[in-house]
């Protein structure tokens, strides 16, 4: 199971500042303020319509008015009918248009931040977590910025309206109206805070289960080979049914709204007929405005249904826009500064016609990392390193081989000293300009779905078929390309399932070769694959890299008896260093680890050659 732990959001009401933030990431306003002039009309014209009723029976059906005058009242309000129409008509398609407009926004933004986050964040956060922010949350709340939101604005403006042309008519009538509104105010905000408590519990499992779908899709073969199938169905039974059980309470407390407003409603109307009927009994209230005051109660409180379901949905949505502002908020730990940026760009928007070239001299100088503050991984690491040379790294798991490899692509810096690329500090220098002259080959080699062709063609966005036969005629992976039915154009499969682990490790070679890099790594590069194709790697370590500057973690010692540099880490700090001659001499620790392999694997191809007779 996964040690990630979610960060938990306790506000207890709508947080104004977090709105503003959401509101603050859509880069077109104006669509906004033009939606918010169409609300406006349309509550402006839904609210006078019954002033006209009043009017007609107050001054047509008593005869105050003659009736020649009709035509023109019944054109006023087909006007009206018309302007309202128009009105509806633009509100829908503005909040459509706000709805588009605000998802593409705020993916684009979420997007170009996790193009940005340091490697550290990877390291720590479940890809289920972050497909659950990019899909679900963010399409949960364009929909409800653009319909829940805008509505909840125009349901506000309407209410306003009616109760200025209530107080405008007739006081007394009016404040029967307004004195329920607070009563029903202070229950629904109740109301809206338990809605709002259910639904971050029901995000929060709900994050859970995607990051389970996500590791139940990725890690298919580990559960099939594990036997895990039992434990992993218990364990989703059980996140399920939590967020059943959440979403059950959620809707029963959302479900009090309407039947609360209509009580209210029934109440309201029932008031103002007893009082507003004595009044016309007296004669000191005409019929028609009794009647426009009962419209405008069914009118205002039926407003005020789908506005306590808006809100009830924003409250919801708050957790969604909580994780996505927490996301987008997530402070960068690897960042180029101000003066840099300003000469080389960005990630996403390169200067490269001011990145220099490369010759490939690297420096360690008195280099301090930890991954947790106060545990040293390396301390006081010095390492010179010439252009062309080829230098290992061996040692034990958690040595630090890794860890200098990672400080030299600068996926993490040092937390004190300094390391300098050709004699200038990395950091003088954008992270988009080093990356450009690294070639990097991971020990579980990533392919992205599509073609041979296109998977090595990332390393470099343009090159030509020529160019890709070429570089792969120079690792001798064009041996098992040319067999294949469509050669370069033979899809790789999800993640290269539809390879061996030799010919995906063999593309990610030629993957990084094919960018020229000046600095070369291989990161355990042969550790996981056969025979046959660590020798055909082996030859292109050997042959294709000596111009070079290549850093090899090596796992198998048999890969790096030619290299320059044999560096034997051990808790963080060089234990020995030489060329393999030199250290096999010396008969240290290196040499003990050398033989003790050699053995190992000598017994084990015995053994193969005696179950094969």
């Amino acid at each position: 199971m996964s040690s990630f732990q979610e960060k938990e959001y306790n506000t207890s009401s709508l947080n104004i500042g977090l709105w503003k933030k959401i509101f603050g990431l859509m880069n077109n306003k104006k669509i906004f303020i033009i939606t918010s002039i169409f609300l406006v009309m349309n509550a402006v014209g839904e609210a006078i319509f019954p002033i006209f009723y009043k009017f007609a029976i107050d001054s047509f059906a008593s005869g105050e008015v003659a009736l020649d005058y009709l035509p023109y009242f019944i054109i006023l309000i087909s006007l009206n009918i018309i302007f309202v129409c128009f009105s509806c008509y633009m509100f829908f398609y503005m909040a459509g248009k706000i709805e588009t407009t605000f998802s593409y926004d705020i993916r684009k933004i979420c997007f170009e931040k996790l193009q940005n986050l340091s490697f550290s964040y990877y390291d720590v956060t479940p890809s289920g977590w972050i497909v659950a922010r990019v899909s679900n949350d963010i399409a949960r709340l364009a929909e409800i910025v653009s319909w829940a939101f805008v509505d909840v604005i125009y349901g506000i403006i309407g209410i306003i309206f009616m109760i200025v042309i209530m107080l405008t008519i007739n006081v007394r009538l009016a404040l029967i109206i307004i004195i329920l509104m607070p009563i029903l105010f202070i229950i629904t905000y109740y109301l809206q805070n338990r809605v709002l408590f259910h639904s971050r519990k029901v995000r929060s499992i709900n994050s859970k289960i995607v990051h389970g779908f996500s590791e139940g899709i990725t890690g298919a073969k580990t559960t099939k080979t594990l036997r895990l199938e039992e434990d992993n169905y218990t364990n989703f039974k059980k996140e399920t049914k939590n967020m059943y059980n959440a979403s059950v309470k959620r809707g029963i407390v959302a479900s009090l709204f309407n039947p609360l407003i209509f009580g209210f409603s029934g109440i309201a109307s029932s008031l103002l007929l007893y009082f507003g009927g004595n009044m016309v009994l007296l004669q000191v209230l005409e019929f028609g405005t009794l009647l426009m005051f009962v419209q405008y109660v069914t009118s205002l409180f039926s407003t005020m249904r789908p506005i306590a379901a808006d809100i009830c949905d924003l409250q919801m949505a708050q957790a969604s826009g909580e994780r996505i502002i927490g996301l987008i908020d997530t402070p960068l730990k690897i960042v180029d500064s101000e003066e840099v940026i300003a000469k080389y760009g960005t990630n996403l928007a390169p200067k490269l016609e001011n990145y220099e070239s490369i010759n490939g001299d690297v420096s360690f100088k008195h280099v301090d990392f930890a991954y947790i503050a106060g545990q040293n991984v390396l301390k006081d690491f010095n390492l010179e390193v010439k252009h062309g040379e080829m230098i290992a790294l061996v040692g034990e798991t958690g040595s630090g081989k890794s860890t200098i490899i990672n400080l030299l692509c600068r996926f993490y810096e040092p937390v004190n000293g300094n390391i300098l690329i050709d004699g200038i500090d990395y950091k003088k220098r954008s992270l988009g300009w080093l990356h450009s002259n690294i070639g990097y080959v991971l020990q579980s080699p990533h392919l992205f779905n599509g073609s041979i062709a296109d998977n090595i063609r990332y390393g470099k966005l343009d090159a030509t078929l020529d160019e890709i036969k070429e570089v792969c005629k120079l690792i001798k992976a064009d041996e098992f390309i040319e067999k294949l039915p469509d050669k370069y154009d033979s899809l790789v499969g999800e993640g290269g399932n539809l390879l061996s682990t030799g010919q995906k490790q063999m593309i990610s070679f030629a993957r990084a070769l094919i960018k020229k890099p000046k600095i070369f790594v291989l990161d355990e590069a042969t550790s996981s694959i056969d025979t046959q194709t660590e020798k055909v790697i082996q030859y292109a370590i050997d042959n294709v890299m000596r111009n070079h500057t290549t850093f090899i973690v090596a796992h198998r010692l048999s890969t790096i008896v030619n290299a320059d540099k044999i560096l034997v880490i051990k808790n963080g700090k060089i234990q020995e260093m030489g060329r393999h001659q030199e250290l096999m001499d010396k008969k240290g620790y290196y040499y003990h680890l050398y033989t003790n392999q050699f053995n190992e694997e000598t017994l084990d191809e015995a053994l193969s050659i005696l179950t094969s007779i």
